[in-house]
Formats: C-alpha cells, sequence, structure tokens
C-alpha cells in the first residue's frame, strides 16, 4: 500500500498510469484551481490577482509579483514563485511535475511551461510523465516559448520569442529556435 498520495508522488516525478485508484483526483483538483482563475482573471485589481494565485499556488504570493491575467494554470499547488516576478498576459503553466521560478524573472505573453508529459507507447499514452522545471533568477523567457519538462533555465539566460527548449540552458547564454540552441554568451 502506498503512503504517499498521488500529488506526492507526482512532484517525486513518479509515472501515473491512467488506471491509477487516485488518478480522479487530479481532475477534480484542475476543476477546483478553474473556479479560482475564473475569479483571478476577472478582475483588473493587482492585489485580488495575487490573493487568487496564493490560494491556487498554496503559497503567499509576495506584492513585488505582477501577474497580468489571463493566466492559465490546471494545478497550481505544484508551482512556487519568488519575488519581484512578472507574468505576461495568456501563458500557461502545466505544473504536476512542479514549476519553481526563483526572483526577478521576466515571462512574457503566451509563454507555456509544462512540466507533463505522456509515453511514447500508444498503449500507455495516458499515463503521465512529471518532471521538474525550473527557471532561476534574472531569467527572461521570450513570448510564446514553450519550456518542456525536466529543464533549468540558468541564472541570466534568455530564452529567445517563439522557442522550444527541451534541454538545460545554461547561467549567461541567449538560446533560441526549436529545438533551442545557444545563440551567444551574454
Amino acid at each position: 500500500m502506498r503512503t504517499s498520495n498521488i500529488f506526492e508522488r507526482l512532484l517525486a516525478g513518479e509515472t501515473i498510469s491512467s488506471n491509477d485508484a487516485e488518478a480522479y483526483k487530479m481532475r477534480e483538483a484542475s476543476f477546483a484551481t478553474k473556479a479560482l482563475l475564473l475569479k483571478m482573471n476577472n478582475t483588473a485589481n493587482p492585489g485580488e490577482v495575487r490573493n487568487f494565485l496564493s490560494q491556487i499556488t498554496a503559497t503567499k504570493i509576495h506584492e513585488s509579483v505582477t501577474v497580468f491575467t489571463p493566466f492559465h494554470i490546471n494545478y497550481g499547488k505544484h508551482t512556487k514563485i519568488g519575488k519581484n516576478v512578472f507574468i505576461n498576459f495568456d501563458c500557461v503553466f502545466l505544473d504536476l511535475g512542479g514549476i519553481t521560478i526563483d526572483d526577478n524573472v521576466l515571462i512574457a505573453p503566451k509563454v507555456s511551461l509544462l512540466s507533463e508529459g505522456h509515453p511514447i507507447n500508444a498503449n500507455e499514452r495516458h499515463s503521465l510523465i512529471p518532471k521538474r522545471i525550473h527557471i532561476k533568477k534574472n531569467a527572461w523567457i521570450g513570448a510564446n516559448a514553450t519550456i518542456l519538462q525536466d529543464v533549468t533555465i540558468g541564472e541570466n539566460a534568455i530564452v529567445a520569442a517563439g522557442s522550444v527548449v527541451s534541454k538545460d540552458v545554461p547561467n549567461n547564454v541567449i538560446v533560441g529556435g526549436i529545438p533551442a540552441k545557444i545563440i551567444k554568451e551574454i
């Protein structure tokens, strides 16, 4: 018998089968988050946005954080956001695998942080493979970039607009393209 719940197992990186006895809890939690997002995405008050995001993430969102709505997240409690973070319009976070955003990070419009994936084998495709994303301090993620699971974006790094990042990005570089590659050092 398992001693941890499905959310602890997800955060630990365990692949969750579609027929897992607790799989339904992921959908229930997502619908609860969606109810809070509907309220959050319908206010223009930055304090209210932070308050709703604090409820969604179950952490205190610092007053220096700015989130322009609409914002979309599927769970929330596996997302940690540092101080002085800016998240622009229309961002999507799938955080069952865990997302950490350090201080002073800039996230442009339409950025997707996707900490979840699925097996290649068609018979197992509905299983969920969670892996963390970490965006280190002072990073800038350009518009419409996608950061895939199991990726760390280094300190002071820049991800060019439209990039798809599938591998770790070192500190102090600019990456771009599909898949993203180092363009230059800063």
